[in-house]
């Protein structure tokens, strides 16, 4: 029998029977600031392989937040935060989203200013149009003027499919 002390053990807490009135919630009930987790794996566009692995991203990111496909993912909890139950375990609800660095207003400011000369268009990775834009200044500046408006009606996107940086 262990002596009796007015100290709690968090170590006793954590392996005990989940108390719903105590000290302690359960782990996988943390936002996912307290968790580290794993980047979903990528498919690449291979929805027929993420069906059978029953977790994962067969594509990234949507036109609209809540069009977002969402899926599982491996996560631990941070070394400091205390909480009941397995430290590492399978979190669901992990937006499929990736972010490679572009900016939304930079690559706006590239198409308008220097559009004609295809550096939007490079700035995304798309380096076979932005050639081809280059070469033939701006498709004569309609092909620039179509790139502003599609850039703004969100339908010109990074080549890697990821979506745009939030500015800090």
């Amino acid at each position: 029998m262990k002596p009796m002390n007015n100290k709690i053990d968090i170590e006793d807490l954590r392996e005990s029977e989940y108390r719903p009135l105590g000290p302690l919630i359960k782990c996988n009930f943390l936002p996912l600031e307290f968790l580290d987790c794993e980047e979903p794996t990528d498919f690449k566009g291979n929805k027929t392989a993420r069906d059978e692995a029953g977790h994962g991203c067969w594509k990234y990111g949507s036109y609209r937040y809540e069009d977002v496909e969402r899926t599982k993912t491996i996560c631990s909890v941070l070394p400091d935060i205390e909480c009941h139950g397995n430290r590492t375990f399978l979190q669901d609800g992990v937006p499929c989203i990736k972010y490679g660095g572009y900016y939304f207003l930079t690559t706006l400011l590239y198409s308008i200013l220097l559009g004609f000369l295809g550096m939007d268009r490079f700035s995304l990775g798309q380096t076979g149009t932005a050639v081809g834009k280059l070469l033939t200044v701006g498709g004569i500046g309609i092909w620039w003027i179509v790139d502003v408006i599609l850039l703004v009606n969100n339908n010109l996107l990074p080549e890697d499919g990821s979506s745009w940086e939030k500015y800090k």
